[in-house]
């Protein structure tokens, strides 16, 4: 038996245009890109500095084209909901992971990590959306975990200074955030307008991200050419294209499901990063990101 929120989820999905079919492979390469734009800017931005620009510029974009297009706006109460979920799926995930890239994570180590998301959120669905959690939720989980251990422990036998529990701690960190941030978005926002709800989360990331960059950081940035690509690509394509797509994708669906095309971006990643940074993983890394994916899938997968 289903209950009444599942019922208007599936008749959203049965009632979703055919277009929609084409967005989850386009919405995995595109997120995958925003760790190597995080890896483009590091050496020249400091993090922090850095985002708080890129979402005060999309949030005054979404804004400017909300107003021209007359979108309908949302209450007080609502409006408070937007700025929470910005400033969790957008200033704490992408800050923690900027952070750790900036102190020298290698993008497709992050990538994993934050790719347990679908994991958690399958787990913390189940408590907070009243989703099933099943056993093999929790097996998977536990697989996943081993997984990220076969990709992290050659790093700290060979040294590799940009690997250490602070920089973990950070991806754990960005990973919460933004299965967190997904499942409020659920809980609270499916019927706001996409152009004014994602300019109030812009806004309430720049807040989040403004304010520690003013705490802790100079806004330090050497605006060279990288630079400059990697803000423009990141806010055109990335923060409008690919955040919207991914709300599109949690709107018409189970969330837990949704987030399963997560599995897919630390790949994706490791393999953008290694031929444009040469980052390097060994065998043993590339079996860790192989059980990892498998552990999402199994955790994921319909009965």
């Amino acid at each position: 038996m289903t209950s009444p929120g599942q019922d208007k989820v599936q008749g959203t999905m049965k009632s979703a245009p055919s277009w929609l079919g084409l967005i989850p492979a386009v919405f995995v390469v595109l997120w995958a890109t925003g760790f190597i734009g995080s890896r483009l800017s590091a050496p020249y931005a400091e993090p922090f500095s850095f985002l708080s620009i890129r979402f005060a510029i999309v949030a005054a974009l979404l804004g400017m084209v909300a107003l021209v297009m007359r979108a309908s706006w949302p209450d007080r109460r609502t409006t408070v909901q937007c700025l929470v979920t910005g400033a969790l799926i957008h200033g704490g995930y992408l800050g923690f992971v900027f952070w750790s890239i900036w102190k020298g994570m290698p993008a497709g180590v992050s990538a994993l990590i934050v790719g347990l998301q679908p994991l958690m959120t399958a787990i913390l669905a189940g408590v907070m959306l009243s989703e099933r959690i099943t056993a093999r939720h929790w097996a998977g989980l536990l697989i996943g975990l081993a997984g990220v251990g076969l990709v992290v422990w050659p790093k700290f036998t060979l040294d590799d200074a940009g690997i250490t529990p602070l920089t973990l701690g950070a991806n754990i960190l960005a990973m919460l955030s933004i299965t967190f941030g997904s499942i409020y978005q659920k809980r609270f926002m499916g019927d706001v307008d996409l152009r004014t709800g994602n300019a109030w989360q812009f806004t309430g990331a720049a807040i989040v991200t403004g304010v520690v960059a003013l705490a802790t950081e100079s806004y330090q940035i050497t605006w060279n050419g990288s630079v400059i690509f990697a803000m423009v690509w990141l806010v055109f394509v990335l923060s409008i294209g690919a955040i919207s797509m991914l709300y599109i994708m949690i709107r018409h669906g189970e969330i837990s499901r949704v987030t399963t095309l997560f599995y897919l971006v630390p790949g994706v990643t490791a393999i953008i990063a290694w031929l444009m940074f040469d980052e390097q993983m060994v065998p043993v890394q590339i079996a860790g990101m192989v059980v990892c994916a498998g552990a999402v899938m199994l955790a994921t997968r319909k009965s």
